[in-house]
């Protein structure tokens, strides 16, 4: 599946494309991976931790939204993994139409050229916020997630395949709310929007995992979501420090106060696993809907009133595990 194959990885030098490629090298036998992204310094310092992976990897600086770019990028490559978005919820609420010129018409792009060049598997990173979006940023990822299962129908007799992988958040990536908390600790003082707030919670581990398994067993035309814990952002709090003073600053524009992974209007298509849940195609053109799905791969349906939030969640990490997921992600992210 991925030994002897090139792979193309968007958005190769952020905190999950890094993760992901330093992995595959470990552990398997690529032909050779391409980096592409926007920041060359990021490439230049992944270039030299990865030194003695050089004569495996390719460094490519380019942005999603240069068709041709991309078009040139994906010539011979086996497998891409879309990894590159805008992400913050402030800055893209501010700066709307940027958001979707990256992960909108970027989106797009990627699937034009993987089209064009045929490009066998693709798997497109999401975020719970696509689900029922309150957001830009939401929204643009939940477009961005129907482009890439509609992306099936167009595939013909090349057989490509376009899944999406969609998961919560990551406490050790580089814009989640752990620096922002443990800054605050330092001085005392640690701000919540809102007492009431809770949060899903995947490692970057767990997430490349997630994904070396969808490589594996995709069909193309999902969205796999994965069973993981959530927590109350009180308590993340509580784990960093007991001694702080919390000031809660109110809820900011485009914030929600739990994040949905399913929402009841995806649980009609949804099939529950031990481990996962498998969103399927609404596509009437398409062959893997969720009758045909269920009919290879077994599974138990979801109630139609069925909703998968960080708020019902059965499983919620408590206070001293949150503590010990701190102190790895505090070394990893070198915070002193």
């Amino acid at each position: 599946m991925i030994n002897n194959k090139v792979i193309l990885v968007t958005g190769g030098t952020g905190s999950f494309g890094s993760v992901f490629i330093e992995y595959l090298l470990k552990n398997f036998k690529p032909k050779k991976i391409m980096v592409f992204s926007r920041d060359e310094q990021k490439q230049f310092l992944m270039e030299k931790k990865l030194q003695k992976f050089r004569n495996k990897l390719r460094f490519l600086v380019g942005d999603v939204r240069d068709l041709q770019r991309l078009e040139f990028a994906t010539k011979n490559v086996d497998i891409l993994v879309h990894a590159a978005a805008m992400k913050h919820v402030l800055i893209a609420e501010y700066n709307p139409f940027e958001v979707v010129k990256t992960n909108v018409m970027g989106a797009q792009n990627v699937i034009d050229a993987c089209l064009k060049n045929n490009v066998k598997k693709v798997i497109a990173l999401s975020t719970d916020k696509a689900s029922s979006p309150a957001n830009i940023y939401g929204a643009s990822k939940l477009t961005s997630d129907k482009l890439f299962i509609a992306a099936n129908n167009y595939a013909g007799k090349n057989k490509n395949k376009f899944s999406v992988v969609r998961y919560g958040n990551v406490l050790g990536s580089k814009g989640s709310i752990l620096p922002l908390f443990f800054k605050g600790a330092k001085n005392g003082l640690i701000t919540i929007t809102d007492k009431r707030m809770t949060r899903f919670n995947i490692t970057l581990k767990e997430s490349v995992d997630l994904v070396i398994k969808v490589l594996k067993n995709m069909v193309g035309g999902e969205i796999f979501v994965p069973k993981i814990p959530s927590f109350k952002v009180m308590d993340l709090a509580k784990a960093i420090s007991l001694n702080s003073k919390i000031k809660f600053i109110g809820i900011k524009p485009g914030e929600k106060l739990h994040e949905e992974l399913i929402s009841v209007h995806e649980s009609m298509n949804t099939i529950e696993y031990k481990k996962h849940f498998v969103i399927t195609s609404t596509s009437e053109f398409f062959y893997w809907n969720k009758k045909n799905y269920m009919k290879k791969f077994k599974g138990k349906k979801c109630d139609i009133n069925f909703s998968y939030n960080s708020d019902n969640n059965k499983e919620k990490l408590t206070i001293n595990v949150l503590k010990k997921i701190v102190q790895q992600e505090i070394k990893k992210l070198n915070l002193k």
